[in-house]
Parts: C-alpha cells; sequence; structure tokens
C-alpha cells in the first residue's frame, strides 16, 4: 500500500525547522547588536579621536544607510542567484568588515565600513525571511516568522552587556566591541554552509529535479513542494509593483514604517522620556527603561500563539490600536504627577501591543508575494521602514525639545492610529494559507471582501 503523497506545508515541526529558524533569525540578532554596540564603542571612542558632531551623527546612521541600500540590492539578487549562495557571500562580507573595525586609523574608515556593514545586515533581512517561510508547515509559519523578529532585541540588549563587560580592556576596548560582531557571524557562517538551497526558489528557476530531491532528503520520498503546479518566472525588480503586487508593496511598506517610526523614537530616547515625566531621580529613568525593554521581548510570547490560533488580521490591527491608545493616555497625563507604576504599566502595554505589530514585518511580507519576487520585495519594505527608522529618530529630540513630551506621545500615537486605520482596511488574512495561496490573494479579486475582511 503506497503512502499518502504530502506537501512539505502538511508536515509536523520537526528538528529541522528549528534548525532554519536558527540560521535565519541569527540574521534579526546581528541587526541588534551591530546596531547597538556602535552606542557603546562610541563613548569610548569619542575620547581618543577629536570628532564634530557630524562625524558623531554619522557614525550613528552610516548603518541604517547602508539597510537601505543592503535592502533594495540583496533582496533582488536573493530572487536572482539563489537564498543560500547570498547567505553565504553575505556572512562572508559581515566577517571581513567586522574584523576590518578593529584596525582603522580615523573616524573616516570606520564611517565607510559601518555603511557597507549595513548593506550587508540589509541584505540579510530578505534572504532570512525568504528561506524561513519556504520551509515553513503553514500551520507555523506565522509564528516561525515572527519569533525571528525576537532575536533582534537579544542581539541589542547583548550587545550592551558585552560592550558593558569589555570596558575593563581600557583605551582600545572599543576596537574590540566594534570586531566582536566577528564572533557570532563566523558562527553562523559555518552552520550555513550546511543549510539547503530553498526548493521553492529552484523550482521558480526550472530547477524542478533538483528541488524534489533536496526535499525529498530532508522530509522523505513521499513529500512534494507542492500540489499546485510550478510556474518557472523570471525576477523582476519592477514586479513588485505590478500583476497586483503594488498594492501589498504599499501595505507592507506604509504599516512597518509607521511601526517602527514612534518604536525607533521612543526606544532610543525612553531615559530622557521617563525624566520628562519626573523621574530623573535616583535610578528611575534606567530601571523603567530596562523593565520596558524586558517586557518587548516577553510580550512577544503569547502573540506566536495567538497569530497562528486567530489570525494575522486581528494581531496587527488591535495591537495598532492598543499601542495608539496607551500613548494618547501618556500624552494627556504627562503634565500631571503621575505615580511611577502608572507611567510604567502604560508603556508596559504600549510594549507588548507594539512588539506584536513588529512580528508583522517578517510574516506579511514573506507571505503576500510569489517566490521569486519573495526577497525583492520584502528588501524593498527593509528599505523603506529603516529610511523612516532614521529620519524619525533624527527629528524625534528635536520635536521633544520644541514642542514637549505631551505634543511628542500624541504624534506617536497618531502614527499608531494610522496603522490601525490602513491596516483596518488592507491587512488581508493568511492563516492556514499555502504560500501559493497567500500570494495569490491579490489575483482573486472577485473573492477579496470575504478575504481580507475575516478574522477582525
Amino acid at each position: 500500500m503506497k503512502a499518502a503523497v504530502r506537501t512539505m506545508e502538511e508536515m509536523p515541526l520537526s528538528g529541522f525547522h528549528y534548525k532554519m529558524f536558527a540560521y535565519s533569525a541569527g540574521s534579526a540578532f546581528l541587526d541588534g547588536y551591530i546596531i547597538g554596540i556602535i552606542g557603546v564603542a562610541l563613548s569610548v571612542m569619542k575620547t581618543q579621536f577629536d570628532m564634530s558632531l557630524t562625524i558623531m551623527g554619522l557614525l550613528g546612521t552610516a548603518t541604517l544607510a547602508g539597510m537601505f541600500v543592503g535592502g533594495i540590492i540583496g533582496g533582488y539578487l536573493t530572487d536572482l542567484i539563489g537564498r543560500k549562495k547570498m547567505f553565504l557571500i553575505d556572512m562572508f562580507v559581515m566577517l571581513v568588515v567586522s574584523i576590518l573595525q578593529f584596525f582603522i586609523k580615523d573616524p573616516v574608515q570606520l564611517i565607510i565600513l559601518r555603511f557597507i556593514l549595513g548593506i550587508a545586515v540589509g541584505a540579510d533581512y530578505p534572504i532570512a525571511g525568504a528561506l524561513m517561510a519556504e520551509f515553513s508547515p503553514k500551520k507555523n509559519r506565522g509564528a516561525l516568522l515572527g519569533g525571528i523578529n525576537s532575536l533582534w532585541y537579544v542581539g541589542y540588549a547583548s550587545s550592551f552587556l558585552i560592550g558593558y563587560f569589555m570596558l575593563s580592556i581600557g583605551d582600545t576596548s572599543w576596537r574590540w566591541m566594534l570586531a566582536s560582531s566577528a564572533v557570532p557571524v563566523l558562527f553562523l557562517l559555518l552552520a550555513r554552509l550546511n543549510m539547503p538551497e530553498s526548493p521553492r526558489w529552484l523550482a521558480s528557476k526550472g530547477k524542478e529535479k533538483e528541488a524534489n530531491a533536496i526535499i525529498q532528503r530532508i522530509f522523505g520520498e513521499h513529500v512534494v513542494m507542492s500540489v499546485e503546479p510550478v510556474t518557472k518566472a523570471k525576477t523582476s525588480f519592477l514586479d513588485i509593483f505590478r500583476n497586483g503586487n503594488g498594492k501589498w508593496t504599499f501595505f507592507v511598506s506604509v504599516f512597518w514604517s509607521l511601526q517602527v517610526i514612534p518604536t525607533f523614537g521612543i526606544g532610543t530616547y525612553i531615559p530622557e522620556i521617563l525624566a520628562e515625566f519626573g523621574f530623573a531621580d535616583g535610578a528611575k529613568e534606567y530601571l523603567g527603561s530596562a523593565i520596558i525593554n524586558i517586557f518587548y521581548l516577553a510580550g512577544l510570547v503569547p502573540f506566536l500563539y495567538l497569530v497562528e490560533k486567530w489570525g494575522r488580521r486581528p494581531t496587527l490591527i488591535w495591537p495598532f490600536f492598543v499601542s495608539s491608545i496607551s500613548l494618547f493616555i501618556l500624552g494627556a497625563f504627562s503634565g500631571s504627577d503621575m505615580p511611577f507604576v502608572f507611567v510604567l504599566v502604560l508603556f508596559i502595554i504600549y510594549g507588548i501591543f507594539n512588539n506584536a505589530m513588529g512580528m508583522h514585518e517578517w510574516i506579511y511580507p514573506n507571505e503576500l508575494f510569489p517566490t521569486h519576487i519573495r526577497g525583492t520585495a520584502v528588501g524593498f519594505a527593509t528599505a523603506v521602514s529603516r529610511f523612516a527608522s532614521s529620519v524619525g529618530t533624527f527629528l524625534f529630540p528635536s520635536i521633544l525639545a520644541n514642542y514637549g513630551l505631551a505634543v511628542t506621545l500624541y504624534i506617536c500615537g497618531a502614527l499608531f492610529f494610522i496603522g490601525f486605520v490602513i491596516s483596518l482596511i488592507m491587512a488581508p488574512e493568511t492563516k492556514n494559507m499555502s504560500l501559493e495561496e497567500a500570494s495569490s490573494i491579490n489575483k482573486k479579486s472577485s473573492n477579496m471582501g470575504v478575504d481580507i475582511h475575516q478574522g477582525i
């Protein structure tokens, strides 16, 4: 009796899936670590170099600027030459540049290296997301993709912890801090040597025999990629704006940007914000910052379950709304003598629901686009969001200084509320869909009313 044929998306979670998660989540970890470590390194470096405010600003933003370029170029190349090949090239570039940071002679050299490093980090986003999506079981895809987001916070927190302990090295500690990213990069590079290429990408390039061989080696001989026919497709950057994909490119880029602008601004200046509430005496502003960031990570856990139980749509829409209301309330009470616990609880509520939004930055872009442009679309959205976050973070202290805390929080709350409205109108439901079904929603105009409004 022949065994029933199953698709790779119907296979249960296994050790292989967790291994692919580790490969992919490493990208988010490195992003958080590389962005975080420069802050600690600069505190030592600025005592040894005569740096203007412009140079300091360029050092802080060079990585984000590089990510803008890396997202666009890296995403396109990921679809053009393959997931695994780009993963390895990207890691090699990151390794070399991380080490070179140790030997810089002046800040300008470091700006150039940080920009190149940003390109590599930005390129890693579309590779990681596409690879994870294309191997995930459809019943667990949302949780696996959303879980990648949590590693950003782990990487960011780790950078400050490691930087703190490296301060004891002395005057050269900043060199060791910057070069320390080479350690996780080398680990990931060696681990990724053994990873397979995405069968979906291979099939989209007409290499079905090679794709099926990988699937059967991993899952068994009675497993196929899909019950639907695979169409060979040529990768074109402009396809993310054509054939119904433009709507999703707009949706993903806009909701992602609206989420990260307040998040990066508030996250960067949270000690100053708590001080504005009157908690500048002692260490309350730093204690509060630490507690809030812990909840950023812990708050994601229940939503990794709910994104599969309730669906993508409600776990994006309502977190936008709750985060918005939390900031409006904080703005309204910013001039009052409020208890520390009251303010902290509101920021924790904001942080938990805000992180629930953040996981969709990995889910929606990787589900809504077909394989031949998946990396390109994710890369483009990454670039747009990083540009938006850098502009928002740059303007945040000026708005806070010139217009006060209440207006600043109202603006952040308004951005989240706009995200709520856009998500309410546009967010589709892709829970339990195959990647073929999810990426075909934009072609099912006759059923669109049903598809996008279920799960409110």
